[in-house]
């Protein structure tokens, strides 16, 4: 290291002077109101309710999440602090490039490196990925350092990201983290280069880079806060940022700059700003921001590993749940207190309500004919200057207490508001009473319920309409497989071996590699309970060519398609009239829809399956997978039917794609009596289990 750190302030490891537990929430976050080294707060940001809401997000979700929150007030307080796992070492995936962009500022700032230096691009630069480099720049191109740090920032390029990491030393920025105090802040290697590592463990364990939300959480206030001289140095005690202010300006600029808004930025509120980093990978999504909104600054850092959902859809759980975050930080900003307009004399120049008042009273009283624009000019002042002299009052044209008392009630619109004697006396008409035996509101498209003891249908929601019905799909799929095991249920313990096509099937997923092996058995619990895309492709593949009939060999796409026409066919001979399948999942596709009042059906033939209902209650499932090279490993599938938690409820199937909305098949059994619900289309994954434990609730009541 070529420089030398006096000691610079840490947040995260300061201890509380206030905090929830003078609550008497000891189970709660820490969230400090005031630390040794900042002043003092005179009020906490974020509510009780707040903090319970970020608790609740954090727990809800399928994965390790850390949370590092930092809110700073108008006058540059700190006011408000929230943490959850904040010391865990998590991986990064591209948000490590904001550390790479520090250590880069403190090599200009120290005259090792020239930020106008060109490098030039070459083909052996180029690896896959994020960015613009790679797929839009030819070799031979030159281009500014700088310039390569902002492509690095603004659309993690991965290219431009080795092309810095060549000119500021591959281990340099860890050596720097760490002696800044932020030892888990590492880059490991070059991106997509694991070959490169110096630090091959860490690099198994936590891919291209590593950090705990509370380290990335001292880099933002240190962005924030700025350089600080040795005189403030001495008296504050804090340590100095190896950057200047002109290089703190610069990266605040890039991080500025950055595109990606899916994550904290996803929900932010009209007038927020945001300068972030982020980071994703297939079981990773990361995001460290700046949000500026109001007269307040809000830095969080969330870090999400072992994500069970590792779609890259615009409904991926991780990224959702940094949005939420965003958005419950953002609504606990005070509104700015409101000042209360002064008393004072209305003249020329003036605008706004209490202008467009005195034109509408004008124009009552001496039929002045002005514009009503909330624009006092000299029209209005002329017309003053008319009403003063009919009142006798000093001509000025300057609306004064006199003026005022002589104008009377003032009209504020244009249709005239009645007295407060009609007002209050009115009647207003009410619509009819509450209907006790309705079906309740929810958000749902459509919907059906089924009692199954007595054998009826009991009401529904456009239960005949055609939709898009998701990863429901998959009841179809298990029951064309288990059907044809009612007369041959050796095949439950048959070999499924998954193939490329199957691992590469996009979407939810039982993260079964290609080559690896399983029985037909346990491959239905990877289609039911992490609703694996690829486990219907598997076992299509598998039961294609017996429950086609054909004597022909068929390839496995000739089987996948075989097995997608006998699930139509399937729907055929139950009844289901509305229903047309395409594949074997549930992905958006043109024909592949059904009702709900089809899906009843299909549910209900379902359950008539023993093993359908056992895979379909249970919570949890593990399963040893053997590959064909020889290695064996354990995976463990947890049900996405969050209603299984919940005593009364058995099953059945959850759907969720942009075109389906949220989907639920779910059963319960409540005082005896079976009840089968499908809803169709609900506006969220929460909604969706709003709408049926009210549907559910309200069956049972009847």
């Amino acid at each position: 290291m070529s420089f030398t750190l006096p000691c610079w302030f840490s947040l995260a490891r300061t201890s509380c002077l206030i905090g929830v537990c003078c609550l008497g929430l000891s189970a709660m976050p820490t969230v400090c109101l005031a630390t040794e080294e900042q002043p003092k707060s005179t009020a906490n940001t974020l509510s009780v309710g707040d903090i319970r809401q970020l608790e609740s997000l954090c727990e809800a979700h399928d994965g390790d999440v850390s949370v590092a929150v930092q809110i700073f007030g108008p006058d540059g307080e700190s006011c408000g602090r929230f943490e959850r796992a904040a010391e865990r070492t998590q991986p990064t995936a591209s948000l490590i490039k904001l550390p790479v962009m520090m250590e880069y500022y403190r090599q200009v700032d120290a005259g090792q490196l020239s930020p106008t230096q060109r490098i030039e691009l070459t083909e052996a630069d180029k690896v896959p990925g994020s960015g613009i480099l790679t797929e839009h720049f030819s070799a031979g191109a030159q281009l500014p350092l700088e310039d390569i740090v902002r492509l690095m920032i603004r659309y993690s390029d991965n290219t431009a990201t080795n092309m810095v990491l060549d000119a500021i030393g591959l281990e340099s920025t860890a050596a720097t983290m760490k002696a800044l105090g932020w030892p888990e802040t590492q880059i490991h290697s070059q991106v997509y280069r694991r070959s490169t590592s110096f630090a091959p463990q860490r690099s198994q364990k936590y891919g291209l880079g590593s950090t705990t939300a509370s380290d990335m959480l001292e880099i933002l206030v240190a962005l924030h806060l700025g350089d600080l001289t040795s005189a403030e140095l001495k008296d504050s005690g804090k340590k100095q940022l190896p950057i200047g202010e002109s290089s703190r300006q610069k990266m605040l600029a890039h991080l500025s700059s950055c595109e990606d808004d899916t994550k904290l930025g996803r929900y932010l509120p009209t007038g927020a700003t945001l300068a972030n980093k982020t980071g994703a990978v297939s079981r990773v999504r990361t995001d460290a921001g700046i949000i500026r909104y109001r007269d307040h600054t809000i830095l969080a850092v969330v870090l999400t590993s072992n994500n069970a959902d590792t779609s890259w859809t615009d409904r991926n759980a991780a990224e959702r749940l940094c949005g939420r975050i965003g958005q419950v930080l953002t609504s606990a900003i005070p509104r700015p207190a409101s000042k209360e307009p002064e008393a004072t004399a209305l003249g020329q120049g003036a605008t706004g309500f209490m202008v467009e008042a005195l034109q509408r009273t004008l124009n009552d009283r001496i039929a002045a004919g002005l514009g009503v624009d909330g624009d006092f000019g000299p029209a209005t002042e002329s017309a003053v200057r008319k009403f003063q002299q009919t009142k006798d009052i000093e001509v000025t044209g300057v609306v004064d207490d006199a003026t005022w008392t002589a104008l009377g009630q003032l009209i504020t619109k244009d249709d005239p508001v009645p007295p407060p004697s009609i007002v209050n006396t009115e009647v207003l008409p009410k619509s009819p009473p509450l209907d006790l035996q309705a079906a309740p509101q929810v958000s749902a498209k459509a919907w059906a319920m089924y009692d199954l003891t007595k054998d009826e249908m009991l009401a529904g929601k456009a239960p005949d309409e055609r939709l898009d019905i998701a990863s429901t799909t998959k009841v179809m799929t298990a029951y064309v497989v288990l059907n044809w095991a009612q007369s041959h249920p050796e095949c439950l313990d048959e070999t499924v071996t998954y193939s490329t096509r199957a691992d590469k099937t996009l979407g939810s997923t039982s993260a079964v590699r290609a080559g690896e092996q399983l029985s037909v058995r346990e491959t239905l619990y990877g289609l039911l309970l992490p609703s694996g895309n690829d486990a219907s492709v598997a076992l299509a593949e598998h039961f294609g060519q017996r429950v086609s009939g054909s004597e022909d060999i068929l390839t496995a796409e000739e089987a996948y398609t075989a097995f997608v026409e006998a699930m139509n066919r399937a729907a055929r001979e139950l009844g289901m009239n509305k229903s047309s399948f395409e594949n074997t999942h549930g992905l958006t596709a043109s024909d592949h829809k059904c009702s709900a009042a089809d899906l009843v059906i299909l549910a209900k033939a379902a359950l008539g399956l023993p093993l359908f209902r056992t895979i379909i209650q249970t919570r949890q499932h593990g399963c040893t997978l053997v590959s064909k090279q020889g290695y064996s490993r354990d995976v463990v599938w947890k049900n996405t039917n969050r209603l299984l938690g919940q005593e009364g409820f058995y099953g059945m199937k959850t759907g969720t794609t942009s075109a389906a909305g949220a989907c639920l098949i779910s059963l319960s059994k409540i005082d005896g009596i079976e009840r089968i619900l499908v809803t169709l289309g609900s506006t969220n994954s929460d909604a969706r289990y709003i709408d049926s434990r009210n549907l559910h609730a309200w069956a049972a009541r009847q």
